[in-house]
């Protein structure tokens, strides 16, 4: 593999953490909970709370497009930041 491939390679292995905190960032703020019980699991994020598909749905006006979609529109701008920076 060359160094550029492994240098990707990494980058795209750190995408799950660097995703997990735009998550959290995306997710509104009352008491603190749903962001306290959002979790990284592996490669995966759990919204570990009972609300959490109404708050992705835009219950909140703090952010009325939830957390996954944003999240994803970040993933997608980083990886090509990546892809672009080798």
């Amino acid at each position: 593999m060359t160094p550029a491939l492994k240098n990707i390679k990494g980058k795209l292995q750190q995408l799950p953490a660097e995703a997990y905190v735009q998550f959290v960032k995306e997710t509104p703020i009352d008491t603190g909970n749903a962001r306290r019980k959002t979790k990284l699991l592996g490669s995966k994020i759990r919204a570990a709370y009972a609300y959490a598909k109404r708050l992705d749905r835009g219950w909140s006006k703090q952010s009325p497009r939830g957390m996954i979609a944003p999240t994803k529109e970040w993933m997608r701008k980083r990886i090509r930041q990546i892809l672009r920076k080798k």
